[in-house]
């Protein structure tokens, strides 16, 4: 069972936006966004990772401004080649 926090001061796109550099900085980072628990109810910070790395893992917060923090291994995020005109 998770453990329900006090609800965070700050909206969670305000969150974001304020730690989203900062995770991005990491090496190995791929990418991060808004999303839910798996109880399907909970917004969380999800932070995609390059690979799996239990010491990058450990480095990232499990809590931000009272939101809970989750990684998963999405592989390298690349844009998309534009196609031509």
């Amino acid at each position: 069972m998770i453990s329900k926090s006090p609800t965070p001061a700050r909206d969670i796109n305000t969150v974001l936006a304020a730690h989203e550099r900062e995770l991005l900085a990491k090496p190995g980072v791929a990418g991060v966004y808004i999303g839910l628990l798996t109880d399907g109810k909970t917004p969380c910070l999800k932070v995609m990772l390059a690979r799996k790395d239990r010491e990058l893992e450990r480095s990232l917060p499990r809590m931000l401004e009272g939101y809970p923090v989750v990684t998963e291994v999405t592989g390298e995020i690349r844009p998309m080649n534009p196609r031509p005109r």
